[in-house]
């Protein structure tokens, strides 16, 4: 069938034919196993190639050299070991039509050197990158030398593995360290003019191009303008793409805009939500006017809508919507069968980078099939064993997904929920004007549940023998917590929630004090919103630096608003009690460090985060009438088998209990529980 939508349109690009205009830009999702795309890896980019996308582009970045450490899990493309693998994950992508490609680089100043081999960080100059760290030295025309051979051999790697091509990494890396006026400070042939600053790029190009050829696709991934007083300006940066597409030497340019050096600059490169969606989409449609020449580009483009008007209105040749098939991978495959509304959306919380940038892997918050697809499906098939009715109490995350998951089973599912409206903490959450995007975690599944014909029973306390009314085959209990109070010696009850806080129960005195001893983004959501309604705040955490569970990307906001309204932060030091003085609440201050150090602060609020407890009193009346007597089999669980012991086959039902209803987690632990749980039954 043809169609007349832009995102479905071929493109030709040289020899290669790219079946739609949808692509999944080089990212890192840290899923490689001693630096080689093994399982996880390949079934992480075939299930978006099953999903319809016409290109993917791995890795981000996969590094050429040894002394280019791999800062967050890259491919190690300068072992002749990764080209069996890569052979694997190109041809699992080609049985569906999705090209294949690789980003490589050399990290240069973007890395640690107190990784794999311990070898000097490198760059144009001795300039120290804050993101990690590291005091480079100023690489000398031996280290060009091979590093060139590096990228050419690497290139040849990728061509022997089956890649229909290639991109080099030209922002924040060692190529564009030698162009931006920021980090080149050299007087010799390499520095000072642009010719000389683009010297080491051509040398790439020239080497990989005699070693793989002129068929061989070969493009960039660079920055056109780093936006940045001391950096690469807009007119520096378009000038490079037009010499770069000029030469006849590269094939594509895929555009970024912005510099990475910290935090704070990296979210304007990748906004996070409550940020301009696709905000650098105009300006790499301006370099495409430009250049005349083959452009692709992602940031933030993480709706259908946008993708398709940046297609039709001629501002790119690819779109990138990268973070958006991390949370749904069927994509295309879903506007082609007319499914739009049924796309799982990108809320814009960053949980993928935040967690590779702090060391971990790629997760989505709320697709918890991503990166492990080798156990959990992507697309939940009807089983064939008998209709089971199912009750799942609480329509949280945890509760809804499991309600979801067990409906596309085939199950009958009931949902019980104590509160006039679904959502829970996640609701909670989006009560931040600026992280109002979580509530799509909840309103698709909302949408999933009416399509699966879910009834939702709100405004219903259950109690066990509501439950036991429905007759059910399982129960899971998805109640969640309720907050609790860090241990105190005094002053329980003179202290405020942050629930209170967020939810607007209780409104912001004129001089508070927070105390976080969670660490991620309850506490931390509570002082932004008291900081923007005008009060006097310190925060204080007992942490070596605050909010350790939530990662640096999602750090820059709030850091923003406590800066800018003049936030006292005090870390590593707790709240030991609380008294009243008057119309003040005294707050003792004690620490972990010094037996017996005591400070004070007169204050008219204290807010304090410390997690939750589990609201578990249903659970445990409906315990002792269970099949499994609530157990649960963990080692069955992680490998997979009958994860609920039937130890008392008398019984009517089996029972779990998922999410914040067994500890305090996130959204992410919610999701997981309800998906590997509700896969059980």
């Amino acid at each position: 069938m043809t169609s007349n939508d832009p995102l479905l349109q071929p493109y030709q690009l040289k020899h290669l034919t790219l079946k739609n205009r949808v692509m999944s830009t080089s990212h890192e999702p840290a899923y490689s196993d001693d630096g080689l795309p093994k399982e996880r890896y390949r079934l992480y980019h075939a299930e978006k190639a099953k999903g319809g996308m016409a290109l993917t582009m791995t890795a981000g970045s996969a590094i050429v050299s040894r002394d280019s450490p791999a800062a967050f899990g890259n491919l190690q493309a300068y072992r002749d070991e990764i080209v069996p693998w890569m052979r694997e994950l190109v041809d699992s992508c080609h049985e569906h039509d999705c090209k294949v490609m690789i980003q490589i680089t050399h990290l240069g100043r973007r890395t640690g050197w107190n990784k794999a081999d311990w070898l000097p960080v490198l760059s144009a100059s001795p300039v120290r990158e804050p993101a990690h760290r590291s005091f480079p030295k100023i690489a000398e025309d031996w280290d060009m030398d091979r590093i060139v051979a590096d990228y050419a051999s690497a290139a040849q790697r990728m061509q022997a593995a089956g890649l229909d091509g290639i991109e080099f990494e030209a922002y924040g890396h060692l190529m564009d360290g030698f162009w931006s006026p920021a980090t080149n400070h050299r007087d010799d042939d390499y520095g000072g003019s642009l010719d000389n600053r683009l010297r080491f790029t051509w040398r790439v190009i020239d080497a990989v191009r005699a070693a793989v050829g002129e068929k061989f696709i070969v493009g960039i991934r660079m920055v056109a303008d780093e936006d940045f007083e001391k950096g690469l300006s807009k007119d520096e940066g378009v000038e490079i793409a037009r010499r770069l597409a000029a030469s006849g030497k590269f094939d594509f340019l895929n555009i970024i805009r912005g510099h990475i050096e910290t935090d704070a600059a990296l979210t304007g490169v990748i906004p996070i939500q409550g940020m301009r969606a696709s905000p650098h989409l105009d300006f790499a449609g301006e370099v495409r006017a430009a250049t005349k020449f083959p452009v692709f580009h992602a940031a933030r483009i993480s709706d259908v809508a946008t993708a398709r008007h940046a297609i039709a209105e001629g501002k790119l040749d690819m779109v990138g919507m990268t973070r958006a098939h991390i949370a749904d991978p069927h994509i295309i495959r879903k506007v082609m069968e007319g499914r739009e509304h049924e796309i799982r959306p990108c809320v814009g919380a960053t949980y993928c980078l935040d967690r590779i940038y702090e060391g971990g892997e790629a997760l989505c918050i709320h697709n918890a099939a991503t990166g492990r697809e080798a156990t959990i499906p992507h697309v939940i098939r009807r089983v064939d064993d008998p209709r089971k009715t199912i009750v799942v109490v609480g329509a949280g995350a945890a509760g809804l997904e499991a309600a979801r998951v067990a409906a596309e089973r085939g199950h009958e599912v009931t949902v019980l929920e104590a509160s006039g409206q679904a959502g829970g903490q996640v609701r909670l959450a989006a009560q931040n004007p600026r992280r109002k995007e979580l509530i799509g975690i909840v309103d698709w599944r909302l949408a999933e549940l009416e399509r699966l014909g879910v009834e939702i029973r709100y405004d219903t306390w259950a109690e066990a023998d509501d439950v036991l009314a429905l007759k059910p085959d399982a129960v899971v209990i998805a109640t969640g917590g309720l907050p609790q109070n860090p241990p105190l010696e005094a002053g329980d009850g003179l202290v405020t929630s942050s629930w209170d806080i967020i939810a607007g129960a209780v409104k912001p005195a004129e001089n508070v004090l927070v105390y976080d001893d969670n660490g991620g983004h309850q506490g931390m959501t509570a002082a932004e919103l008291i900081a923007n309604a005008g009060a006097r705040l310190e925060f204080v955490s007992p942490e070596r630096f605050f909010a350790p569970e939530m990662g640096g990307m999602n750090h820059v906001p709030y850091m923003r608003a406590f800066q800018q309204k003049g936030v006292r932060i005090t870390i590593n030091t707790r709240l030991v009690a609380v008294r009243r003085e008057g119309n003040q609440l005294v707050a003792t201050l004690g620490s972990d460090f010094a037996e017996g150090w005591r400070e004070e602060r007169r204050v008219d609020q204290i807010v304090v985060e410390h997690g939750t407890l589990p609201l578990d009193d249903l659970y445990l009346a409906l315990k002792p009438l269970s099949k499994n007597g609530g157990a649960v089999d963990y080692e069955r669980l992680v490998s997979g088998g009958d994860i609920f012991p039937d130890t008392h086959p008398e019984r009517g039902f089996m029972l779990f209990r998922i999410g914040d209803a067994v500890a305090a987690r996130n959204i992410h632990a919610a999701i997981y529980d309800g998906i590997r749980f509700a896969m059980r039954i």
